[in-house]
C-alpha cells in the first residue's frame, strides 16, 4: 500500500511540471500593425488579383471565395499557412510567392510584385 502513495505522490508531483512545460509551446503573439504600406491601396490590389474568389475578406466586394481560410481578423492570427510566424517580412514573402514557402500549396503565384505584397499585408493587418 505504501508503494502505491508513493507512485501517487511521484505523479502528482510531476503535474505542474507538465503543465508548466505545456505553456512554453503557445503559439507566438500577433503581429504588430504593418508599419509600411497603404492599406487602402491594399484593399484594391486584393480585388484587382482576384484574392476573394478564394478567399472571404471583410470590407472587399465580391470577396466570399470558400478554397482557401478566411482572412477575417487576419492581424490577430499567430500563423501565416499555420506554419509561419505572423509578421509582415513572412506575409509579404507568402503573398509574392507562397510555393516556395510550402510547396504544393493551393495558393497559386499571382505574381505580385514586392510593392502590391506590402500594400496587401497593410490591409490584411487592419482585420483585427
Amino acid at each position: 500500500m505504501s508503494r502505491r502513495l508513493w507512485m501517487l505522490g511521484a505523479v502528482l508531483a510531476a503535474l505542474p511540471v507538465v503543465t508548466v512545460t505545456g505553456c512554453a509551446s503557445a503559439p507566438p503573439p500577433p503581429p504588430p500593425e504593418s508599419r509600411v504600406g497603404r492599406p487602402d491601396r491594399g484593399a484594391q490590389l486584393i480585388a484587382q488579383y482576384g484574392c476573394g474568389s478564394c478567399h472571404t475578406i471583410p470590407g472587399i466586394d465580391q470577396a466570399g471565395g470558400l478554397v482557401g481560410p478566411p482572412l477575417t481578423r487576419f492581424g490577430a492570427r499567430s500563423y501565416i499557412a499555420g506554419e509561419l510566424p505572423n509578421n509582415a517580412d513572412n506575409l509579404q514573402r507568402w503573398i509574392t510567392d507562397p510555393q516556395a514557402v510550402e510547396p504544393g500549396t493551393a495558393m497559386p503565384k499571382l505574381g505580385v510584385s514586392a510593392i502590391d505584397a506590402q500594400d496587401i499585408a497593410a490591409y490584411l493587418y487592419t482585420l483585427d
